[in-house]
């Protein structure tokens, strides 16, 4: 899925949404702080697993937080959790690692939002391109997704 039609997507659920476009990616939290100016606990980082049995699942932290594997796994009821590969991350999202946006995926994904996330009004993640990002209200996230909300970072 490209910006543009992540753009329609989010257009058609009636999500109040701003990008930001830059000359230089925005790959990482300290170039999407660097870039905007913001507190790292505004970026919000959507990272994919892959369970014990191969099922994908996303996992979304602030920014100055990790996620923790071990939250990650009990809570979503599994043996184990890794890192999905790029290879993995391309396929279920549709999205290259660095521009994956919090919302709008290739399929649904089973998705934990870590509570420290919602505090805000927007947070800012991945906007589906590597130097772009996306504004958005949490609660819009949790809606899109179905997602959970729970204590998954560190």
């Amino acid at each position: 899925m490209s910006t543009k039609e992540l753009k329609d997507y989010l257009r058609s659920e009636g999500v109040e949404v701003k990008f930001h476009t830059f000359a230089e990616h925005t790959m990482t939290v300290d170039a999407a702080v660097k870039q905007l100016r913001v507190r790292p606990e505004k970026i919000i980082k959507s990272m994919l697993f892959i369970d014990n049995s191969g099922h994908p699942l996303l996992a979304i932290v602030p920014g100055s937080r990790r996620v923790s594997k071990k939250k990650l796994t009990r809570i979503s009821q599994v043996q184990s959790v890794r890192r999905a590969t790029s290879f993995e991350v391309k396929n279920f999202t549709g999205f290259d690692v660095g521009a994956v946006p919090p919302v709008g995926h290739k399929q649904p994904l089973p998705t934990y939002i870590d509570e420290q996330s919602m505090e805000f009004t927007t947070v800012i993640g991945g906007g589906g391109s590597t130097n772009t990002l996306l504004e958005i209200s949490p609660s819009d996230v949790q809606r899109l997704t179905k997602a959970t909300i729970h204590d998954i970072s560190k």
